[in-house]
């Protein structure tokens, strides 16, 4: 395993040696630069994360699951865009999961030791019954931790997609995960806090990843949340104000028609194509909940 001295993550930053010396505005400030470096990195990588979402998208249409795995802060990470995906998309819990290493009292206690355990990684998919049809992406800044590691070879032995995300070129992740996305964010502003730019590189792809796998699925019509389900008194609006953009009714007309249909989709179809409740839900499932489909 290579040293951490030597990896790219680990390197000290010249333009930030003087930090704790600059005034608050001048600290600021550089780490405001250094930022703008992680847009030019995940831009680079684009090719790899589109071909990615396609990997995904296979996997997820065949009954397949989308898994997250990773320690620290890239395990909080994947933890966070899985959670995010019910409540923004109505999808199943169980199709997008994150795993982190130490379980989920490490979600708000550091639990470090836990990542150094390659086997542990295995056994936390195989106690959520990964198989073949799934998707893993590996989460690590490094590139090297064990926990990671171990997730991805049990992965790739069992014949899924494998995705690995890290921020240091040619490392053990990249190699063993069968697409490599790789945004090189260049030495940390307080050197080895991956948090920062390697933190926010994370963040950036998995929103590509899930949102793009997702939109491919057919949960998004234009850039309308055609999914969301009204829980609370802000999404109740929000799909109301999807339905009169879809279908030209008055905002208190599709409160009424959303009541009615149950869900956003199927109150678009019947007021597109004037039909029942039950006509538009059946139409809908034929099309595999592709609303764009479904009207056509």
């Amino acid at each position: 395993m290579e040293k951490l001295d030597q990896l790219l993550t680990e390197a000290r930053n010249p333009a930030t040696e003087n930090l704790d010396q600059l005034s608050t505005l001048e600290m600021l400030k550089t780490m405001h630069a250094a930022d703008r470096e992680v847009l030019t990195a995940v831009d680079r990588e684009l090719p790899r994360i589109a071909q990615a979402v396609d990997a995904i998208v296979e996997r997820l249409e065949n009954g397949g699951r989308l898994f997250y795995i990773g320690a620290g802060t890239s395990g909080r990470l994947g933890v966070l865009d899985a959670s995010e995906c019910p409540p923004t998309y109505n999808t199943p819990p169980e199709l997008v999961q994150g795993l982190i290493a130490g379980g989920d009292i490490a979600l708000r206690r550091s639990v470090e030791r836990a990542e150094d355990d390659a086997s542990q990684g295995e056994r936390d998919l195989q106690a959520h019954s990964f198989s073949t049809k799934d998707a893993l992406v590996g989460i690590a800044a490094s590139g090297r931790t064990p926990y990671v590691l171990g997730g991805i070879d049990y992965a790739r032995k069992l014949g899924a997609a494998t995705i690995g995300l890290s921020c240091v070129p040619g490392s053990q992740l990249a190699q063993r995960a069968e697409i490599a996305i790789t945004p090189a964010v260049g030495p940390e502003v307080v050197t080895g806090s991956t948090r920062m730019k390697a933190g926010t590189a994370t963040k950036l792809v998995l929103n590509m990843l899930s949102t793009g796998s997702l939109v491919r699925l057919g949960y998004v019509y234009g850039n309308l949340m055609v999914n969301v389900q009204p829980t609370n008194v802000k999404l109740r609006d929000r799909a109301a104000r999807i339905i009169s953009t879809l279908t030209d009714l008055p905002q208190d007309k599709a409160v009424t028609l959303l009541d009615e249909a149950g869900s956003v989709k199927t109150a678009i179809v019947m007021q597109r194509l004037n039909l029942t409740r039950a006509d538009a839900e059946a139409r809908l499932a034929q099309a595999k909940g592709r609303l764009r489909q479904a009207l056509k």
